[in-house]
């Protein structure tokens, strides 16, 4: 029955059913994108009826919000979550950042939720343009950070260029759908490393 297969989501309606609109939230904006997934879709695929769908959302944008927040809160976005490594020398943990996903690379790549998010709200949704703002800036002070505990004589600069480095890395893989573009942006990493530090860290 459409998505609702692949989600193993329980019956209509009940409990947890906030919890699987934001799943299913998650897993058709980023298949399909957000103009692409309708209301009708998202509820198909969470299992709830319109009605308990609107008490948890109010609309659509409100889903997108949330969506978007998740990632922040309650679910870090993979490569991002490399920053946090505690079993990771600071300098291994910025170039952490470009290496692949373990597992099968995705048969679609669409790079990251929130530029997908800017770009498709096109300056119609200015929430999510600054919940976008606020998360890329919150990357690049924890990137400045990680330089600055690595031993970076301008960590600013070095932060700033990972973050570019990164960002650009992400668009150009979800333009070619080619995960293979990380491998180029972690030599370039690299070479970035060995200027600040003296010394590429492997």
């Amino acid at each position: 029955m459409g998505a609702t297969g692949s989600m193993g989501v329980a019956p209509r309606g009940g409990r947890g059913a906030r919890e699987r609109i934001l799943r299913a939230a998650e897993e058709l904006f980023y298949a399909r994108g957000i103009h692409a997934t309708g209301v009708a879709a998202l509820i198909e695929a969470a299992h709830v009826s319109p009605r308990t769908f609107y008490a948890h959302f109010a609309t659509k944008n409100a889903l997108v919000e949330e969506y978007l927040r998740r990632f922040e809160s309650e679910k870090s976005i993979p490569a991002e979550a490399e920053l946090e490594r505690e079993d990771l020398p600071p300098a291994r943990r910025l170039l952490a950042i470009f290496d692949p996903a373990e597992g099968d690379a995705p048969a679609l790549i669409r790079g990251c939720p929130f530029h997908n998010a800017v770009i498709e709200g096109a300056g119609e949704l200015p929430e999510v343009a600054r919940l976008a703002q606020r998360h890329k800036e919150a990357f690049r002070d924890r990137l400045v950070a990680t330089a600055e505990e690595a031993g970076a004589a301008d960590p600013h600069a070095l932060g700033g260029q990972l973050a570019v480095l990164f960002e650009g890395a992400n668009a150009l893989a979800a333009s070619r759908n080619d995960v293979r573009v990380f491998a180029d942006a972690r030599q370039a990493a690299q070479a970035l490393l060995s200027m600040a530090l003296g010394d590429a860290p492997g």
